[in-house]
């Protein structure tokens, strides 16, 4: 009998042993990042103002992500407002406005053949210099087809149009 509690002892003291230096291994390992840190990173709301807005106001009824899912007008982001306020969506005016602002800055199409200079220093968030650069290119060689054609425009970064290519459209 004494002999079965000096192994079953040896047993336990080993399993204890071996469960420490378990937990000492796992501290060592990098963990993935949390899904918090993970959305961070994968965030597709720019910062600025009328982001708290939007996620408090449309995260209610459906996910945020969804609102973006299509590029709109400003008109086009108005009448989806109005539809949801209907709809019984609480805002404020003021979040209201927010909210449309935002909206038409970060998620509605960049017509570079018809948007006026100013128009274009704020869609693109660009340099007055560069946005008259693009309409005189445009006036003077013709209009643009592709995001490439816009390459050509001197003086313009063209990281800031390659950030923001998926909105722009040829119309």
């Amino acid at each position: 009998m004494r002999a079965m509690t000096r192994a079953t002892l040896t047993l336990l003291m080993s399993a204890i042993a071996l469960v420490v230096a378990a937990a000492t291994a796992s501290a060592r390992v990098p963990q993935p990042p949390s899904p918090a840190t993970a959305d961070a990173a994968h965030d597709p709301f720019p910062e600025a103002t009328g982001k708290t807005a939007l996620l408090k106001v449309c995260s209610n009824c459906h996910t945020a992500e969804t609102v973006i899912q299509t590029l709109r007008t400003r008109q086009e982001w108005s009448d989806i407002l109005d539809q949801m306020s209907r709809f019984g969506a609480e805002a404020s005016d003021q979040e209201v406005d927010q909210i449309l602002a935002y909206l038409t800055r970060h998620f509605s199409p960049i017509s570079v053949n018809k948007a006026t200079a100013t128009e274009l220093e704020a869609a693109l968030d660009i340099p007055a210099a560069a946005a008259e650069a693009i309409v005189a290119y445009r006036a003077d060689k013709s209009e643009f087809k592709t995001v490439d054609d816009l390459k050509n425009v001197p003086g313009l970064e063209i990281a800031k149009i390659e950030a923001k290519k998926a909105r722009i459209v040829f119309q």
